[in-house]
């Protein structure tokens, strides 16, 4: 599985992992016999049919997941991104990592994935599919949080990104964690997010993100928060 060399930068040996799938660019150096080639989400062209509206959401989707490469072999690689902190998730069965795929850096290829949209992350927010896209959109205008959001399940690792640090908050009081859309990083665990309106759309205008919305996690986990606002 992956491994921490320092903060900004791990390692992972692809034949013990079964394969690794990274964003593209994030190869710094491998040893062995290695091989990459480019990699597709399931979900990424999954509203592509169906009338206008359809296609546009499907575009819409296409567009909010990074492009990633899968890599093969015998041999090790080292990633990182942008001198971002990393962070390493260990995935058990049962459990979902639900993360923004601007900071999602890799993960063992044995994980399921799928793109899904925000405002039904977890079963909350008010639905998916096409007006579950449209909500999302906007939304994610004013939050600068994306429509979309890569869901990995199953057994395996993933690595995450994000600017100034991470804070692991735990979910399962008896109040919400609520957390500003920009500092997001993913919520693991059987985590309900909710994305709420703290202001009338009228005041929201010029205000920042977390005092116009704000994203409420309830359930069973932890939810990653980067100390940074700034997108990646």
């Amino acid at each position: 599985m992956f491994e921490k060399v320092n903060g900004k930068v791990v390692k992972v040996n692809v034949g013990m992992s079964g394969g690794v799938v990274a964003r593209t660019g994030a190869m710094l150096f491998y040893t062995g016999d290695v091989s990459f080639a480019p990699h597709q989400i399931p979900g990424g062209q999954g509203m592509g049919g169906g009338g206008g509206l359809m296609r546009m959401a499907g575009r819409m989707m296409a567009g909010e997941h990074e492009r990633t490469m899968l890599a093969q072999g015998t041999g090790e690689v080292h990633y990182g991104f942008a001198g971002l902190e990393v962070h390493v998730v260990q995935m058990q069965p049962g459990a979902t990592l639900r993360v923004e795929a601007s900071r999602l850096l890799a993960n063992t290829a044995g994980l399921q994935s799928s793109i899904v949209s925000v405002m039904s992350s977890g079963g909350g927010g008010g639905g998916g599919g096409l007006m579950g896209a449209l909500r999302g959109a906007a939304s994610g205008a004013l939050t600068g949080q994306g429509m979309f959001t890569t869901q990995l399940s199953g057994q395996g690792a993933a690595v995450l990104l994000a600017h100034g640090g991470f804070l692991e908050l735990q979910v399962g009081g008896p109040n919400p964690i609520v957390v500003d859309p920009q500092a997001f990083v993913a919520a693991y665990g059987n985590v309900q997010t909710e994305l709420k309106t703290a202001l009338s759309w009228r005041d929201a205008v010029g205000r920042g993100s977390g005092e116009a919305m704000q994203l409420h996690c309830v359930g069973q986990g932890v939810v990653y928060v980067q100390a940074s606002e700034e997108k990646l």
